[in-house]
């Protein structure tokens, strides 16, 4: 592929020194996959963010020619398998915005649940002992490599409730049906693509439930640890999807994050989330990442039964990395201050911004139609 050649000659990577400017280079992974027009444009406008704040130039696609020399920094438009990664010139967390992983399964939801049972099919290569380990961090679930040991799992698990169907490779919401009975369940699995190939993920389904991000995000000397409220809101076809998320910031790690004064719910939220991520690292060698994400769901199911677990992670430009950004900038412009709050909407149809709005996308979209991402920082939220 031509941007993986160019990219394999791509030698010079890390942090700019003094009298070297750096470059940061966007890298489209798959072009098959986050490429629509609004995630392109998008995903430019964080990349020309990323580089000021780490005091590099913005230079492009990896598909251009290289640039003239000096430090790289790259921006992925998805999580990219680690043989990829050191192709390309990515050693450490440091020379890239997102995440690297041995195995292409481990980027998407089928590591958050097992396989049925000794029978199911299932990868070559499936880490069996990764689900145990997180199992108390998930809600209950099965994810399945079949059809046939998809509709098992889903009878195992409609004898407690309903049921989500969940594409594991989808985002935002996007692709997933709830189920309430054994036809209804075979006839959404029968729509699901490429079940043998990527999996699919049948999960216990929360009525209104709440779901909550916990990340972390590496730029440069900055670490920033967060937990935030995710926000629905309606496409243009009806479909409830991702509409933002509203962010508070500390400036560290998980462990800064967990010093402020929190409820139980999100402290356990954010335990669950760290669980889940020691998990990985230890589980998986060779990841790494430098952008880390969280979706915990909270809630309820139709017995009135309380759940709390992590739905998914993602080691990419995000849904919730404008607020990210803008929650970066803040702590760099102002080193006195640990606690940033930020916040990113997606709005489907016009809108108007609120003061201080930086807008990454604004247009009529192929694909979505008309839509507007922008985010904004409370200037003077300061305490927890």
């Amino acid at each position: 592929m031509k941007s993986l050649q160019h990219a394999a000659s791509f030698t010079t990577i890390g942090a700019p020194g003094p009298g070297q400017a750096g470059y940061v280079m966007e890298w489209v992974v798959d072009p098959a996959h986050y490429c629509a027009a609004h995630e392109r444009i998008t995903r430019r406008a964080l990349a020309e963010r990323i580089a000021a704040l780490q005091g590099m130039q913005y230079f492009g696609p990896v598909s251009h020619r290289p640039p003239p020399g000096g430090p790289l920094y790259f921006i992925p438009s998805d999580t990219v398998e680690s043989h990829r990664a050191q192709a390309i010139g990515i050693r450490s967390e440091q020379d890239f915005f997102g995440g690297a992983v041995p195995l292409r399964y481990v980027a998407t939801k089928a590591i958050s649940h097992p396989l049925l049972d000794a029978q199911a099919q299932g990868p070559h290569d499936w880490v069996e002992s990764f689900a145990p380990r997180v199992a108390s961090c998930v809600l209950p679930g099965t994810t399945a490599f079949s059809e046939a040991d998809a509709r098992r799992a889903g009878r195992a698990l409609l004898r407690g409730g309903e049921v989500r169907i969940k594409p594991v490779r989808a985002t935002g919401g996007n692709g997933q049906t709830v189920v309430q009975d054994a036809g209804a369940l075979d006839d959404t699995l029968a729509q699901v693509p490429e079940i043998a190939s990527e999996g699919v993920v049948l999960e216990r389904n929360l009525r209104e439930p709440r779901t909550l991000s916990i990340g972390q995000v590496r730029v440069g000397p900055l670490t920033m640890s967060y937990y935030g409220l995710q926000r629905t809101t309606q496409n243009h076809r009806g479909e409830w999807v991702y509409g933002g998320s509203d962010l508070t910031a500390v400036r560290g790690t998980f462990d800064a994050l967990t010093q402020l004064p929190l409820e139980p719910s999100l402290r356990l939220a954010i335990d669950q989330a760290a669980v889940f991520h020691a998990a990985v690292r230890e589980s998986f060698p060779g990841f790494m990442a430098s952008r880390i994400n969280y979706d915990v769901a909270q809630g309820q199911d139709r017995s009135g039964l309380w759940y709390s677990g992590v739905l998914e992670q993602s080691w990419r430009v995000g849904g919730a990395t404008g607020a990210e950004v803008a929650a970066l900038e803040v702590l760099k412009a102002q080193p006195e201050r640990s606690l940033v709050r930020a916040s990113c909407f997606e709005v489907f149809g016009e809108t108007e911004l609120p003061p201080g709005a930086c807008v990454n996308y604004s247009g009529d979209d192929p694909e979505v139609g008309r839509l507007t991402k922008y985010s904004f920082v409370d200037a003077h939220a300061d305490a927890a």
